[in-house]
């Protein structure tokens, strides 16, 4: 199956605006972290948008909703962590929104509405980019419901078209 997607770099003006609204949806300074210049290019599929940053797919828009993606490095490695158990792991990747009884431990700070990477307790592997619903110290006391909203996942509809994309590149 051959996707159809457009891809160029975003002018000047364009890509200000996407850095600051990434600075104020991740919290992290994107030009700062990467310490170097950043090149934004724009994937226009049929589902959304990928951007890439220095030619690597590190944020998306479904909609509205701006989000890092799970091969984000930088991203992955700063961000706060929730660790769920291995019993979590596959409703994690089938969409489910992470549950304070799957949970084990938290690393890391964070605000309501704050990005986190939910990651499996044995092998730390990430699993899914979330939206955490607490600040840290309410989530620590939470028994039942959800945590966060689980925002983009391993395998879903971006991480395939990612996958896919680094693979012709």
């Amino acid at each position: 199956m051959s996707e159809k997607f457009s891809r160029y770099f975003l002018k000047a003006k364009d890509a200000k605006a996407f850095l600051n609204r990434a600075r104020e949806k991740l919290r992290f300074d994107l030009e700062q972290n990467l310490k170097t210049k950043v090149n934004i290019e724009l994937v226009q599929t049929e589902f959304g948008e990928i951007y890439l940053i220095n030619g690597k797919p590190s944020m998306a828009r479904i909609a509205e909703n701006l989000f890092p993606t799970l091969v984000f490095k930088e991203f992955v490695v700063l961000a706060p962590k929730v660790f769920v158990d291995m019993g979590a792991v596959l409703h994690v990747c089938n969409g489910a929104n992470i549950m304070a009884p799957g949970i084990v431990r938290f690393e890391g700070a964070f605000r309501k509405g704050d990005f986190v990477i939910i990651a499996d307790e044995k092998h730390g592997k990430p699993l899914a980019i979330g939206e955490i619903i607490y600040d840290i110290d309410e989530a620590k006391k939470v028994k039942h419901g959800a945590i966060a909203n689980n925002i983009h996942f391993v395998g879903d509809r971006t991480w395939e078209f990612i996958k896919r994309f680094e693979a012709k590149s």
